[in-house]
């Protein structure tokens, strides 16, 4: 599947994943910054990945973590810092938490931050655990 919101453009073909991009990305985050470059290898190969790319350079990346029938555990967003603030995090999320495959689905993540953005999509819970209801 591929979104295009102007300049930018969501894939979750990944065929797409620029590897070196990813690592950076989660390496320079709070929850992945001792992440192994096997880990994230192995998280990707498991997982939907969603690549956000800009003018050929991926900028974001997410992955969700789904049997299909029951759930969906959403985690790694992340946008590069020169392109937060613009509302492509808003726009990606949304594409992710409202995908048939598991739009249905009992969805979740865990997270320090951002629970503004997340509960605008529906998600409410405490501390890093939040969720939608099914």
């Amino acid at each position: 599947m591929c979104y295009d919101n102007e300049n930018y453009r969501i894939s979750d073909d990944r065929e797409e994943i620029q590897l070196d991009v990813v690592v950076s990305l989660l390496r320079s985050s709070y929850w992945a910054s001792e992440r192994s470059l096997e880990a994230i290898r192995m998280s990707i190969e498991n997982s939907i990945c969603f690549s956000l790319i800009y003018s050929g350079t991926q900028v974001g990346f997410a992955r969700v973590v789904t049997d299909f029938a029951s759930v969906a555990y959403i985690a790694d967003l992340i946008i590069h810092p020169d392109h937060r603030s613009k509302g492509i995090g808003k726009w990606m999320f949304g594409i992710i938490v409202n995908d048939s495959r598991w739009s249905s689905k009992f969805q979740f993540l865990a997270t320090d931050d951002a629970h503004g953005l997340y509960e605008k999509f529906g998600f409410s819970g405490s501390n890093k655990l939040m969720s939608t209801k099914i």
